[in-house]
C-alpha cells in the first residue's frame, strides 16, 4: 500500500512511525512533513490547507489511503474532498469533525443527548456575555467556540479576570474567527484524562488512557499550551471509571452523532475531567491528541492500517484492539518563551542517540533540515517519549533520554507525571 499522511508535527510523526511498521505499507508520503517524519516517509512540500494539491498528489501517485493527522484541514471538510474524488481517507467529514470545531455544537450536543458534562451558556455578544458573568460564581471558564491551537480557554479567578477574558476572545479577537462564538463553562475540579477511541459510525474502541500537562510551566504554572509533555495510562482511569464512561459517554457520543445525521468516523478524543460527582466531558477532540499519541501509540499492539480501514469500512467490531501492559511518558522539549515569543534555527544535537534503543523515541514537532544540520523551527520542538514496566520507570528513562538532546533555548518542564506519586 501507498499511504499518505496530513500534517507536520508530533503526533504526525508518531503516526508515520507507527505505519511504517504494518507489513501491508510499501511506501510512506507526509505533506508537508518535518525533519523527523523524513526517516519514515517522503515529505512533499504542501500545506495541510491545500485540499485541491493534496487531492491531485494523491491521485497522481495512486495513494490507497489518507491519513489526516491535524484539526485544521478535518474541521475544513478535507475527508469530503477527498471521497468526493473516490479516494479512501481516514478522518471525520466536516459534518462530524464539528464535534471539535465547534464549542457550542459539542456543548448543546451532550445537553440534548444528556451527556456528563459541565453546566454552560453560549453568547455571540459580548455584552451578553457581560452581563451573565455579573451574577456568575468564580473560578469559570471561558471558551472561544472555534480552533484556537488549544490555546482558547482561559480560567478565570474574579469578575475582573473574566471581563478581560470576554475582551480578549470577542472583542480582540486573540483568537481570530474562533472568538465569535464564546462558551462560559463551570468550572470543574478533579484529575483531567485523555482518552482516545477509534470510531467506525456505530462501534466504538477505545484507547490506553493518557494525561496531558498543557501549562507552559512547572507547577502547572505558566501559560496554556499545545501541551508540555504526557503520560499513558493515568492510574486515575479506573475500572469503574472507564466502566462509567463507557455506559454514559462514549457509545452516548457516538449514538447521538449518528442521530444527527453526522456520522462520525475517525478519532474521537475525550478529555475528561474525574468530578466527585462522576466522569465529566471537558471536551470533545477529532483526531489523535498532540502529544497524547506519542505515548499511546507506541504502547498500540495493534497494526495500526487494520484499525483505519475497519473504521472506514464501518468493521470495527472485528478488530481485536490491543495495547502493551507497560507506561510511557513524552516530556516536550520547547524553545524558551514558547507560547509567546522564541527564536529557532538552532542545530539540535543527539538525536542520532535514540537509534536502535528499544523503547526510547523521539518524535519531531517542529524541526527543519538545513545545510548545518536538522534545526529548531518551532515552539514545540520535540516529543521524548520512553517506556517502562511502570509509570515511574517510565518517567525516570524519559528524563534521562531529555539529557541526551541539546539545543540553544532548550526547555522543558520537570514535574511531567508528578501526578503518579500521588496516585
Amino acid at each position: 500500500m501507498k499511504v499518505l499522511i496530513v500534517g507536520s508535527g508530533g503526533r504526525e510523526h508518531a503516526i508515520a512511525w507507527k505505519v511504517a511498521q504494518s507489513p501491508k505499507v510499501d511506501k510512506i508520503y507526509c505533506a508537508p512533513g518535518n525533519a523527523g517524519i523524513e526517516e519514515f516517509a517522503e515529505c512533499v512540500p504542501i500545506q495541510a490547507m491545500e485540499f485541491d494539491k493534496l487531492v491531485a498528489f494523491a491521485k497522481e501517485q495512486a495513494i490507497d489511503l489518507t491519513v489526516v493527522g491535524m484539526d485544521d484541514p478535518l474541521v475544513g471538510g478535507i475527508v469530503d474532498a477527498f471521497e468526493a474524488e473516490g479516494l479512501r481517507v481516514f478522518g471525520p467529514r466536516k459534518n462530524a469533525a464539528i464535534l471539535e470545531g465547534s464549542k457550542a455544537f459539542s456543548k448543546d450536543l451532550m445537553k440534548k443527548y444528556n451527556i456528563p458534562t459541565a453546566a454552560y451558556e453560549t453568547f455571540t455578544d459580548a455584552s451578553a456575555a457581560l452581563a451573565y458573568l455579573e451574577k456568575a460564581d468564580f473560578p469559570i471558564v471561558l471558551k472561544a467556540d472555534g480552533l484556537a491551537l488549544g490555546k482558547g480557554v482561559l480560567i478565570c479567578n474574579t469578575l475582573e479576570e473574566a471581563k478581560d477574558g470576554v475582551k480578549t476572545i470577542m472583542e480582540d479577537k486573540k483568537f481570530g474567527t474562533a472568538g465569535n462564538t464564546m462558551v462560559v463553562e463551570e468550572f470543574m475540579t478533579g484529575r483531567e484524562v485523555s482518552v482516545l477511541s477509534y470510531v467506525d459510525g456505530k462501534t466504538i474502541k477505545t484507547m490506553t488512557s493518557a494525561q496531558d500537562h498543557k501549562r507552559a510551566g512547572d507547577g502547572d504554572t505558566g501559560l496554556n499550551t499545545g501541551g508540555m509533555g504526557t503520560f499513558s495510562p493515568s492510574p486515575f482511569y479506573t475500572e469503574e471509571v472507564d466502566a462509567f464512561c463507557k455506559k454514559y459517554i462514549y457509545q452516548a457520543t457516538v449514538d447521538a452523532m449518528a442521530a444527527e445525521g453526522r456520522e462520525f468516523k475517525g478519532i474521537i478524543f475525550f478529555g475528561l475531567m474525574l468530578t466527585e460527582k462522576g466522569p465529566r466531558v471537558l471536551e470533545y477532540n477529532a483526531r489523535f491528541g498532540d502529544p497524547e499519541a506519542q505515548v499511546v501509540l507506541p504502547r498500540m499492539k495493534t497494526d495500526i492500517i487494520d484499525v483505519f480501514e475497519a473504521c472506514i469500512d464501518g468493521t470495527l467490531d472485528q478488530i481485536d484492539l490491543q495495547f502493551e501492559d507497560n507506561a510511557a511518558v513524552c516530556v516536550v522539549l520547547a524553545s524558551d518563551g514558547y507560547p509567546v515569543k522564541y527564536d529557532k534555527g538552532f542545530v539540535i544535537r543527539g538525536l542520532d542517540k535514540f537509534k536502535d534503543k528499544d523503547g526510547y523515541y523521539v518524535f519531531h514537532a517542529g524541526s527543519k533540515r538545513t545545510e548545518e544540520g536538522i534545526v529548531t523551527n518551532g515552539g514545540r520542538v520535540l516529543g521524548v517519549t520512553a517506556k517502562g514496566k511502570d509509570l515511574k520507570e517510565a518517567r525516570a528513562n524519559a528524563y534521562a533520554a531529555v539529557e541526551w538532546i541539546d539545543f540553544e533555548n532548550k526547555y522543558y518542564r520537570h514535574d511531567i507525571g508528578k501526578a503518579i506519586d500521588e496516585a
